[in-house]
């Protein structure tokens, strides 16, 4: 009761930013991806607030799909998904010890590389669900050398369910043949030791749409492709909008922005949103040869994005007035502001681009 009067009770304050994530197609690269691996799990890669698209409304639709399990980081992010989500959570990351006390068992499983964890859940959480996170050679995380480990904590695994053996792919394709090689090496040693897990995943989406070699791996945990970005046939999910807050005239010979090197040949008329690089729109796109769209109009930048807005020419469409919506992402991949064209122009990848939405963005289920 008391937590309901305190929503009633709040400002009914809506920002002028909106991320909006359109439901059907997130549930359409669901069964796309199923229907590719009939016999596989897909479990949804929801860590980083779900890839920027808000880990709270990815869980609610994802409660549509069938999905048994999701995977995310930490304690802070189950904690979202304990609440929003019907099935089960993997947490990828090692936590503090302090933290595992706190997870719901019944319903969490947890990747695990380091023997002091293991003894831990096994003396305070025996019966643990938990996934035996392998370095078969990205050399980021995981058991290197799992013979000694196996021989050193052998009394200890005894005492929790393994759940899983994992591992990450650091490339695709014949790059990853020396890692496919050494974690079935690995798995077969452990099954040599009685230990078969019930699930083997080492492809992320990248390994989803691979042939891993000689591995019958049954288990497939899918981000990128589940928003729909990275290989054909997929829907992306997510639109970014803002609105005008502010219109100027620049005359001739006059600059815009930081720096002041940004100057403009002839007359034109400004608008000003507020979504600067703090909101994700990152600095690199200040010279970017790109169109946003104003009432079906292109607008492009004038000047550098700076923390909080950001400067857009409209001197091609005099009908434009404040409040008018201006959309920052577009779902048609062909669009320059695409997620993965805008990207590229930034010289980086699409997870970037997607995990810097600030997570204060308001995001709305369409």
């Amino acid at each position: 009761m008391l937590n309901l009067l305190r929503q009633l009770s709040r400002p009914k304050y809506e920002t002028l930013n909106r991320i909006e994530i359109v439901a059907d197609n997130i549930l359409y690269n669901y069964k796309q991806l199923q229907a590719r691996r009939p016999a596989a799990k897909i479990w949804p890669v929801l860590k980083s607030n779900a890839y920027g698209h808000g880990l709270k409304e990815i869980c609610q639709i994802l409660n549509q799909s069938g999905a048994e399990m999701v995977v995310v980081d930490s304690f802070p992010e189950a904690q979202i998904v304990y609440k929003n989500f019907r099935g089960r959570v993997l947490i990828l990351g090692e936590m503090p010890l302090s933290a595992y006390k706190y997870c719901q068992f019944r319903r969490t499983e947890f990747c695990l590389y380091n023997p002091r964890t293991l003894r831990y859940l096994a003396e305070e959480h025996p019966g643990a669900r938990i996934h035996l996170f392998l370095n078969s050679g990205m050399n980021r995380e995981g058991i290197k050398d799992i013979k000694a480990f196996y021989q050193e904590n052998k009394a200890y695994l005894n005492q929790v369910k393994i759940s899983g053996l994992a591992s990450h792919l650091a490339a695709e394709g014949d790059k990853t043949k020396e890692q496919e090689k050494c974690f079935l090496s690995m798995i077969s040693y452990l099954q040599e030791q009685g230990i078969k897990p019930e699930h083997i995943h080492l492809g992320n989406s990248a390994g989803f749409y691979s042939e891993i070699n000689g591995l019958a791996a049954d288990t497939f945990r899918v981000g990128l492709a589940l928003y729909g970005y990275g290989w054909p046939g997929l829907k992306p999910a997510l639109k970014v909008y803002s609105k005008i807050v502010s219109l100027q005239e620049v005359e001739a010979g006059e600059s815009i922005s930081y720096g002041t090197d940004y100057i403009v040949a002839a007359k034109t008329r400004t608008a000003v949103i507020p979504f600067g690089y703090f909101e994700g729109l990152d600095r690199r796109l200040s010279v970017a040869d790109l169109k946003f769209t104003i009432k079906g109009q292109p607008a492009k930048i004038a000047g550098r994005v700076s923390m909080n807005l950001t400067v857009l020419d409209i001197h091609n469409n005099p009908q434009i007035a404040l409040d008018d919506e201006v959309e920052l992402v577009s779902l048609d991949r062909e669009a320059s502001n695409s997620v993965e064209n805008l990207a590229r122009a930034m010289g980086t990848i699409p997870y970037e681009f997607l995990v810097k939405l600030q997570g204060n963005i308001r995001r709305v289920i369409v």
